[in-house]
């Protein structure tokens, strides 16, 4: 079994920009083990989308390997990079990223679908993390029939119903008001004590500080401060 979950190797990222290179990462080096809860932060623009990107494995180093299960990701295909993402990565986006023409639950339960569990099944599933959330009662809503809090609960339910190994949050808890991020943040909790890890960016001090300990962007590098 691997020490690590996830790995990050002389990882550089730059962007070719008309007015010159820019250098978003330097130098990144860094350990992860399963079953760490980690925060994420740094100001505004500082790269934590940018480096949740790298880890699910939606972009690419310019320079230096993610190693994701003692596999370095480099020599993934993209088909490769679909199924892990499918099976052992859920991600929390900022935006939601909710699918339109399909109600509360149909999105929480499309992950579940997608890897060809069983329907019936899977809509318990959903039913019971809704209820996590405190969203049972949208459970037959469309996302434009839902305010942007509860949107963003969807979101956070739907990667949590997959059970992944790695789950990456990007401000899960932005547009939440204090209770509900409070009720978000226990589950991640209770996800860590089954051996998840979660790696969520967030610009709240106090969220942050309930983490293992903390990954700080500044300057293209991430350094680890210890935590609890």
């Amino acid at each position: 079994m691997n020490k690590f979950l996830i790995e990050a190797k002389k990882v550089k990222k730059t962007f070719s920009h008309k007015n010159g290179q820019i250098h978003v990462f330097k130098d990144v080096n860094l350990s992860v083990k399963p079953g760490d809860l980690v925060a994420l932060v740094g100001p505004s623009g500082s790269g934590k989308s940018s480096f949740l990107h790298l880890l699910s494995l939606l972009d690419s180093p310019t320079s230096g390997q993610i190693i994701f299960l003692g596999k370095n990701s480099k020599n993934f295909s993209e088909n490769q990079k679909n199924q892990i993402r499918q099976k052992k990565i859920s991600i929390i986006f900022q935006d939601n990223n909710l699918l339109s023409d399909f109600t509360t639950v149909e999105n929480v339960l499309m992950p579940l679908i997608i890897r060809g569990e069983n329907y019936k099944t899977s809509l318990n599933k959903a039913k019971k993390v809704l209820k996590e959330v405190n969203l049972i009662d949208r459970t037959n809503h469309f996302p434009n029939e839902l305010s942007g809090g509860e949107q963003q609960r969807v979101a956070i339910a739907r990667s949590l119903i997959a059970e992944t190994d790695l789950i990456l949050a990007d401000e899960p808890t932005g547009n939440l008001d204090y209770k509900t991020s409070q009720d978000v943040f226990s589950y991640f909790l209770k996800l860590k004590r089954l051996n998840k890890t979660i790696i969520y960016a967030t610009h709240n001090r106090e969220l942050a500080n309930k983490a293992d300990y903390k990954l700080s962007i500044s300057n293209g590098n991430i350094k680890r401060i210890n935590g609890k």
